[in-house]
């Protein structure tokens, strides 16, 4: 039987189809960074991948390891300086999370209420607005509701298509994928994972949402991404402990 946090993995692989030879950076979670190994080890082999340090690796890790634990290899590495210079350079997809994001894709991670006073101070702006400004971005968000899907944001640290970012590509959460393929880009939903309802995300959302008159469902992993994932990319089964169902 295939699990949510397995569909949710899916559907941050497809994230990175197309893209190509670039750093796949999937800083905000387990499943992104499973779905960015996940691609590479399929259907888009010249992603480059790293081991969640300085070491970009001949074959994708299992998730909780390094090059130094695994067979597959260092191939080059990537300290932060140039890592700093693929990050000005566009040469890198970055998957963020968000405490607040908005319908045009504007993230909150510094903190929540008014700036001179607020009820709860985050992680600050961190590389947010460089990393939407020049990179190609996407989202994961492992729990959909309204206090994190919001009016307007409280504070803007990733900024939005709306305020020039480079390319807010989709928006993976626990209930659905989410894009912005609208003539004035504004979220859209794009598919809800199985045994969810577009009602449902609806209502886990504080904002209007774009829905299509058709809804698809999220794909479910085909076979051999089922074994690579249970296998060898994730045997220890870390996905599941991400997802909220």
């Amino acid at each position: 039987m295939t699990t949510r946090a397995e569909v949710c993995a899916v559907a941050c692989a497809e994230m990175f189809r197309g893209d190509g030879e670039i750093v796949a950076a999937a800083v905000s979670g387990l499943v992104p960074m499973l779905g960015s190994r996940l691609a590479r080890a399929t259907f888009e082999p010249g992603l480059l991948t790293t081991d969640g340090g300085p070491a970009l690796t001949a074959e994708p890790v299992p998730l909780g390891t390094t090059a130094d634990d695994s067979a597959a290899g260092t191939e080059g590495w990537l300290p932060f300086r140039d890592h700093l210079w693929l990050v000005l350079n566009g040469r890198r997809h970055v998957v963020l999370g968000a405490s607040q994001i908005d319908r045009h894709g504007n993230s909150n991670i510094s903190c929540i209420g008014d700036w001179e006073r607020p009820r709860s101070q985050l992680l600050g702006v961190r590389g947010a607005p460089g990393n939407t400004r020049a990179n190609t971005t996407s989202y994961w968000i492992p729990k959909h509701s309204p206090r994190v899907f919001v009016e307007q944001v409280d504070f803007v640290s990733g900024i939005g298509w709306d305020r020039g970012a480079h390319e807010i590509r989709m928006v993976v959460t626990n209930l659905a994928v989410l894009d912005f393929a609208t003539p004035d880009r504004r979220m859209r939903l794009r598919s809800v994972h199985p045994g969810v309802g577009v009602e449902e995300v609806v209502g886990s959302t504080g904002f209007e949402l774009v829905v299509p008159d058709e809804v698809p469902e999220t794909r479910a992993p085909t076979g051999e991404e089922l074994r690579i994932m249970r296998d060898v990319l994730d045997p220890g089964g870390l996905r599941e402990r991400e997802v909220a169902s």
